[in-house]
């Protein structure tokens, strides 16, 4: 193996690779990446046994090929720490991965690329097409809500439905729910569902993150596959069945507060200030005036603010979790939104003005 490689074309592979590499080193060789170079391309790995992603990069002058695993870390630390516009050259010798910038000269430790653990991939699945933006923006409106070490393993993903020309993402920690929609490119053959892990999510949205075009899924029973021009990522899908999320919405006879997306979490945010650390609350009373806000925490500090704005329906007294609120207001595009309430016991929905393609639900707290 003898390669040149641009600082930029390296440096931005291996980003991609440092989220799937295992950290917890159960296994030494987790925490190397794959490097297998060619004629016109160096290819890079990396797994942690329930997910992959390989990139592919293009040489600037190809000397050998032949393949070899050095740690994903430290290759990118100091591939990231030399010289912008660096011409990078890579060589192994012995079992050494010798890099080589202007003056310096490196030596990192390899393992066999044959003890290199190959993901098992599960057939193709179904097949579907997907405007970059149209998934960063899916991802984005969804994943937050997403359970974070749950014992109920399904909460700890993101449930995606792909049904004709619509694909539908959800996300809930049994507190909040979200739920977002958008369109394929194209009908897909079959339908299909899957809970893709939050760490998996995680990648993909990084994957996508800076592209244009159209990224290329294919969800099976058990896996998914995500691939752009130069990358690809696969991983398991979480066992089990996502909760009925339908009947999670509330529905019925409501009161709707109509408010502009940034005020209201401006208010949010400076009556926050004086909420409790642990429950982080926050009470709304709700008149046909508008809304007051108010905090208060065991210090006996307290914060109010009243907001006024439209309101439609009986009056009402709920208090909610404000960082749940915080994080909807954050993806919301729309100038305003509207919050509907069914009952001071009783969950809100929240979503913006005549769509039906967003729909958030926050659970109240016991004032």
């Amino acid at each position: 193996m003898d390669f040149y490689i641009q600082k930029k074309e390296i440096t931005k592979a291996l980003t991609l690779t440092l989220g799937v590499v295992e950290k917890r080193q159960t296994l030494p060789i987790l925490s190397n990446v794959l490097m297998e170079v060619s004629e016109d391309a160096l290819q890079l790995t990396a797994t942690d046994l329930e997910s992959q992603i390989s990139t592919s990069s293009t040489t600037s002058n190809f000397i050998s090929g032949g393949k070899t695993t050095t740690s994903a870390k430290k290759l990118s630390e100091l591939c990231r720490l030399l010289p912008d516009n660096s011409d990078i050259h890579i060589f192994l010798d012995g079992d050494k991965l010798v890099v080589e910038s202007g003056s310096g000269k490196y030596n990192l430790k390899t393992l066999p690329s044959d003890g290199f653990p190959v993901f098992e991939e599960e057939g193709e699945g179904e097949p579907i097409q997907i405007e970059s933006s149209k998934l960063k923006s899916l991802i984005g409106k969804t994943a937050f809500a997403m359970g974070n070490q749950d014992w109920r393993h399904y909460l700890n993903g993101l449930f995606l439905s792909v049904e004709g020309s619509d694909v539908l993402a959800v996300a809930s920690d049994a507190h909040r729910l979200a739920i977002a929609s958008t369109n394929l490119n194209a009908d897909a053959a079959n339908s299909i569902t899957g809970i893709v892990p939050r760490k998996s999510i995680n990648e993909i949205a990084k994957l996508v993150g800076d592209m244009d075009g159209v990224v290329k899924i294919n969800l099976s029973p058990n896996s998914i596959k995500t691939s752009t021009s130069n990358a690809s990522f696969v991983s398991k899908l979480i066992e089990g069945k996502f909760p009925d999320y339908e009947q999670v919405v509330p529905s019925g006879d409501s009161s709707k507060l109509t408010v502009s997306t940034k005020d209201f979490s401006d208010v949010l945010s400076r009556v926050s200030v004086l909420s409790s650390d642990k429950y982080r609350g926050i009470r709304m009373v709700a008149s046909s005036e508008g809304v007051m806000i108010s905090a208060n925490n065991p210090d006996q500090e307290e914060g109010e603010e009243f907001y006024k704005t439209k309101y439609e329906g009986e009056a009402i007294d709920i208090a909610f979790n404000v960082n749940y609120f915080q994080e909807i207001l954050s993806t919301l595009d729309d100038d305003e939104c509207e919050i509907h309430f069914f009952g001071a016991d009783k969950s809100c929905l929240i979503t913006p003005p005549n769509s039906q393609h967003l729909k958030y639900v926050v659970m109240p707290l016991l004032i």
